[in-house]
This record gives structure tokens, sequence and C-alpha cells, in this order.
């Protein structure tokens, strides 16, 4: 018994199987050798009872890989090493696709019943205010039947951190009054780059703007207010038409966050590049081409954007 209880078992691919609360070890014991996990369910039985762990099963999910030895599944399911699954908050990514991930996640309880971007906090019991952006991007692990809403206040919590953190180690002189201000620009910053240089740069256009009282003129903004109408290209009247998140007709900044922010992103809308640029373009390669002035910004433009159409 010694030696088949320690002899590892070969699987052609890996097996998850759940072990429900409640269940008989002798049914556990059936369904491990069911699934080639084992080789003798009587024998398991048997070993279990040597043992003195037929009442220790624990209810979960497990992932058994090859060449595990009885023993070392007995221990594993006595233990408690459940299969830790993940879900990824990606950066700009908006609450609607969060949603979409929590509700298609496999063992996630999905609890948000109703919940919106609008109502979600409130539902929660964080706060009472609109939800865009207030989740921080990251990687969240969860076990088979956790509930979607603690991920989401897990999420909650850090951006809590990460924001206030942005905030009391700000740059003197921002033109924003209020983490939520950051939190704001710090989703369009994180839309318009992903280069960490660019994105500081990017973040001194905008708050030189602000200062100026001149307009963001930040598509990723207009592509948010436009919701399911933006059909992948932006016109030039969809930059005519007024909404709140139109920062070509409206002076400010829009009033939410357009999606989540990362670190880098919150520590750009905290910590601009100083400097006189006002005018940025992307260049097609990932990097943007910054300008002082608007004659050489519609160069810019002209030699990055419109060169597929000369």
């Amino acid at each position: 018994m010694e030696s088949w209880a320690g002899r590892p078992v070969a699987l052609d691919s890996p097996v998850t199987l759940v072990i429900e609360r409640g269940e008989s070890f002798s049914a556990i014991g059936h369904r491990l050798s069911a699934n080639g996990i084992v080789d003798s369910a009587r024998r398991l039985t048997a070993r279990g009872l040597m043992r003195g762990l037929t009442g220790s099963m624990r209810a979960g999910e497990y992932r058994f890989e090859s060449n595990q030895s009885p023993d070392r599944v007995l221990d594993r399911i006595a233990s408690g090493d459940v299969l830790v699954r993940s879900i990824q908050i990606v950066e700009g990514e908006t609450f609607s696709v969060t949603r979409k991930k929590l509700l298609n996640s496999p063992g996630l309880m999905f609890d948000l019943g109703c919940a919106t971007v609008i109502n979600v906090l409130n539902s929660l019991e964080l706060a009472d205010a609109h939800g865009e952006g207030q989740f921080f991007p990251d990687t969240y692990h969860y076990i088979r039947g956790d509930r979607a809403s603690e991920i989401l206040v897990r999420a909650w919590e850090r951006m809590r951190f990460q924001l206030n953190r942005a905030w009391e180690n700000r740059a003197v002189d921002l033109p924003l009054a209020s983490p939520y201000e950051v939190l704001i620009l710090a989703s369009i910053i994180e839309k318009e780059s992903s280069i960490e240089d660019d994105r500081r740069k990017i973040g001194g256009v905008f708050s030189r703007r602000l200062k100026q009282g001149m307009r963001l003129q930040t598509d990723p903004a207009v592509i948010y207010g436009l919701g399911q109408a933006f059909d992948g290209n932006l016109t030039r009247a969809d930059l005519k038409k007024d909404g709140p998140y139109n920062t070509y007709t409206r002076h400010g900044l829009p009033p939410t966050p357009i999606g989540s922010a990362g670190r880098t992103a919150l520590h750009a809308a905290t910590h601009p590049s100083s400097g006189t640029d006002l005018y940025f373009v992307a260049r097609g390669d990932g990097s943007s081409e910054f300008s002082d002035t608007l004659d050489a910004h519609l160069k810019a433009v002209r030699r990055y954007q419109l060169r597929g159409d000369q």
C-alpha cells in the first residue's frame, strides 16, 4: 500500500475536478478514479482510512497535473490546495468591459445584478459616485465560489490607495483641484499613450492647456462620449457634436474618467513634464510628436497622419 500510494500516476492532460461540499470520501475516490487521477478507488479509500483522512476532504475546485501520487492527491484535497484563478483589469479598460469579464469568469459567482457604471459604487455600498475609472487595473485572484463584488471592492480599495498616494505626492502648482480630477486626467493620458516618457509630456501639455484656459481637444474623451455610436472612425462631425465628453467644444476636464488608469498614468497626471509644448500627435509607432505652436503641430499632423492621403 505504501509503494502504491507513493507512485505517481500519469495523466494525458491536466484534469480539473470540483469536490462538492458534503460529498462522501467514497464518491470522491470513485470520481478521482473515473478521471484517471488515481488508478484505484478501492485502494484510495483504504489509504484514506489508514491515514485518518476520510473526514478531512475539503470542498473546492482542484487541478491535477501528471505525476501526482495518490498520497499527494489526498494531501492536496485534505489541505484545501484548490485551483486559484485570476481576472485582469487592463489599463484603459472601461467598466462595461470589466463587468463582462466578471460575468464570464469561470467559477466566479456573478452577484452584480443590474449594476451599471452609474450605480455600481452605490450598489457595493462604497460611494455615491460614477463608477468609471474607479477600479485599479491589476490582476486579481479568486477561487471557485468567490463573488464578483468582492473583486470589485478589492480593485476599488487598491485604486483609493494608489490615487491618494499620487495626490499626496503631487507636484506643486497642478491645475487639478482634487484626487478625482487627477483620476479623470490620468484616464485620458492612459488612452493617449503607453510610453511612460510621452505620458509625462502629454500630462504637461494638458496641464498647460488647463492653466491657459485652452480646450484639451483629446480624441479618447470624445470617443468615450460617443459610446456605442462610435464605429471606429472619428469624424469631423463627431468633433463638432457637443456633449459633456467633447473636449473640442467644452473647456476643462470631462465629468468622469473614461477608463481605468494605472500607476504610470497617475504619476504622469500628478508629475507632468515641464516645457512649452501645447500640442501633440501620434507618430504611428506608439510615440508622439510634440509642438509648441499650432503651425508646427499642423505640419506634424500632415507628416504623420495625413501622409496616407497624399
